[in-house]
């Protein structure tokens, strides 16, 4: 069952003055959805939808059920363009969702098990939120997780430190590249006022 859905209208009118006048008169954010066999298609959506759509941060992993205009298709987020002040959406590309096919998706990273590194006296620094896995649809993980209870201070985990869920692949590994997701560092000023206070 498809927990996440958006309905959405075709869109003729093109552009970036068309898509500026959809916004501003009718609350409406333009996206695209590509991929699968078919052609691309414009559509529009209602903000309002797209808002409450985004407030679960599942969704930026999720098959999404997109409606236009009473065709049904499923997709996933690729890309959002966000006002850089007010935060909201502005534009979104969608990809279709193909069974069976592999896709690329990013993916949100969550941590555990920090206190155990910040106990020891470390300080824990995120080097990324977000990571791109490749996998079929059935696969897709809603997150990753990274545990740092055993993380030694002066350490940095690696991409290849984590275990990817079954059928998951990482993009970047893939690719050769062993990006680094977090590292555990000694504070950077010395905690003396601190130990006095304890005192």
């Amino acid at each position: 069952m498809n927990d996440f859905t958006l309905n959405a209208e075709l869109r003729s009118d093109l552009g970036k003055g068309a898509s500026r006048r959809l916004r501003r008169l009718a609350s409406l954010v333009p996206a695209v959805v590509y991929g699968g066999e078919k052609a691309p298609e414009s559509i529009s959506m209602l903000a309002k939808e797209v808002a409450k759509l985004l407030e679960n941060d599942a969704a930026y992993s999720h098959i999404i059920e997109l409606n236009v205009g009473g065709t049904k298709q499923n997709v996933i987020i690729k890309a959002l363009q966000r006002h850089p002040a007010k935060g909201h959406v502005l534009h979104a590309d969608f990809v279709r969702v193909v069974a069976g096919q592999k896709l690329t998706a990013i993916v949100p990273v969550h941590f555990v098990g920090e206190a155990a590194p910040i106990k020891k006296g470390g300080e824990v620094s995120h080097v990324t939120s977000e990571l791109e896995v490749s996998c079929l649809p059935k696969d897709l993980p809603e997150f990753i997780e990274v545990d740092l209870a055993n993380a030694e201070i002066g350490s940095i985990i690696h991409l290849s430190d984590l275990k990817a869920p079954k059928g998951v692949e990482f993009v970047a590994l893939a690719h050769g590249n062993d990006l680094a997701v977090a590292n555990v560092h000694a504070p950077r000023v010395a905690p003396e006022a601190e130990e006095g206070a304890a005192e």
